[in-house]
């Protein structure tokens, strides 16, 4: 079974997250990185980031490293802006139809995560979803603790696999 772990991070959060499951479960990674990243940070960055991200904008996307149709279980995830998924992420979704996968989302957020993993849901359709789990602040909060989690949930979605 092979297993990819697709995401987006401005941070470093998400990528943390990322990191920490595919080492865990041995899966490859795929960073996706749109050919004009924002470079605001401080308060700015919300309103650089949220005004997209509310627009349902579809910015575009690096060449992927890797062929997401060429894996069995793909783990999926995002920062949380403006209480939804992230502008790349969207740009991945509608260049990428997936189907018949198994998939797992996961988010990091600072606030409220809304509606975000369901958000994420309807552009899954026609695969399963094995599990879903989110992050707050994980590395200000307590990266030992945060990746504890992400392992362990990591662990379950291989025994889900494996076991129906």
């Amino acid at each position: 079974m092979k297993s990819l772990v697709v995401y987006y991070s401005f941070e470093g959060n998400t990528k943390f997250v990322a990191e920490t499951i595919a080492q865990k479960i041995g899966a490859d990674l795929l960073a996706l990185k749109p050919k004009k990243e924002i470079q605001t940070h401080g308060f700015m960055k919300y309103f650089w980031g949220g005004k997209p991200a509310t627009m349902q904008e579809t910015p575009e996307l690096l060449p992927l490293e890797k062929n997401p149709s060429e894996y069995d279980l793909i783990f999926i995830g995002t920062p949380v802006w403006a209480f939804t998924f992230t502008p790349p992420l969207r740009s991945f979704f509608t260049s990428q139809k997936l189907k018949g996968k198994k998939i797992a989302l996961f988010c990091c957020h600072g606030g409220r995560m809304a509606k975000t993993l369901e958000k994420m849901k309807e552009h899954v359709i026609g695969n399963d979803i094995i599990g879903e789990i989110d992050f707050r602040e994980p590395l200000k909060n307590n990266a030992t603790q945060a990746a504890e989690k992400a392992q362990q949930w990591a662990k379950e979605m291989i025994q889900n696999m494996k076991n129906p």
